[in-house]
């Protein structure tokens, strides 16, 4: 006995042949789901408009200059309208002009030390101040530490030059006891030395910030477990505060990668003149003292052009070892 299934009619087949169903991407739902979100975040967006703006005209719109690089260059000209000289402002590059390799080397000495003095620096001072138990005492030492960040290199060279400069504070105190002076600012062979502490000295307390703030998002729970289970204080550090704050390490340390070959263009040109370009010169030096001062302004575009592509290349290779090691990195790809 066959027994027949009879399924219900839609109203559209008992009226008649109806027309094609609208297409999904064409339901006026999605066509008005971009200008309701516009119009929800309306407020953010117009907030947004003149940082955007500053970053289009201040980072962006000045990249189209970098064809100067490739030119004869005289500002007296019309933009475009200088000669066209290809590759040969790079030569200096290629054929290891003596000056630029000096600025090279220099650089790169810089970039090695700060990296293995100046970055941890922060890293530490944060793990030492979340150590304290008294908050008003962390908030005390915190805002004394963060005060050298507001002060322009220029007040900070000063400053050092009072304390410790040829007529300063330290050697006023030497010849006062009969003892020889010691030359710091204008000893070229301490230059590297000087450099790096003025930087700790000025931005580390700021430089915590980041590092304290991710210390406190750490569950005490972990402590409390690891303290049960009998880890000392060095083996919670070791194995709780130091993983949870592994990817905001990582994501500082590449991004101190791509801006590596740029090591303080203000500190060291305050400072150059004392010890001479051979100990002080560096890329950034090298572009100002040869395009702006010298007039070599094609030269100087491909160096500063090599130095950002360089950059670029540091940054997208350490985020991909980030990536291979199982970090986030700067992005995810």
């Amino acid at each position: 006995m066959s027994h027949t299934v009879t399924r219900p009619v839609p109203a559209r087949d008992r009226n008649g042949p109806a027309g094609p169903e609208p297409s999904p991407s064409r339901s006026p739902r999605r066509s008005t789901r971009w200008h309701h979100r516009f119009h929800r975040d309306r407020a953010l967006i117009l907030m947004a408009l003149p940082g955007l703006a500053l970053v289009l005209g201040f980072h962006y719109l000045p990249l189209v200059g970098n064809v100067i690089a490739f030119q004869d260059y005289v500002p007296f000209l019309p933009f475009g309208s200088s000669p066209w000289v290809g590759w040969q402002n790079f030569e200096i590059i290629f054929n290891g002009d003596p000056a630029f390799l000096r600025a090279l080397r220099n650089t790169l000495v810089l970039t090695l030390v700060q990296v293995l003095f100046v970055f941890p620096a922060p890293i530490a001072l944060a793990l030492l101040l979340n150590s304290l138990l008294s908050e008003r005492v962390k908030r005390v030492v915190q805002s004394i530490l963060y005060m050298p960040h507001f002060l322009s290199w220029v007040i900070v060279v000063a400053v050092f030059q009072q304390m410790v400069g040829g007529s300063g504070l330290l050697n006023n105190t030497l010849r006062a006891h009969g003892l020889d002076p010691i030359s710091l600012m204008g000893n070229s062979d301490l230059f590297v030395g000087l450099l790096t502490t003025q930087v700790i000295w000025k931005d580390t307390g700021w430089a915590t910030i980041l590092f304290l703030a991710a210390l406190s998002q750490i569950d005490s729970s972990l402590y409390e477990a690891a303290s049960v289970d009998g880890a000392s204080r060095t083996r919670q550090l070791w194995h709780v505060t130091l993983p949870g704050i592994r990817g905001l390490i990582i994501l500082l340390l590449i991004l101190r990668l791509g801006d590596s070959l740029t090591v303080g263009f203000e500190q060291i040109i305050l400072q150059q003149q004392a010890v001479g370009l051979a100990a002080s010169e560096v890329l950034d030096t090298y572009v100002y003292n040869n395009g702006i001062v010298g007039g070599q302004w094609g030269v100087s575009a491909a160096v500063g052009l090599v130095k950002g592509l360089v950059g670029v290349l540091l940054v997208l290779g350490a985020n991909k070892v980030a990536h291979i090691f199982g970090e986030a990195g700067v992005y995810k790809s």
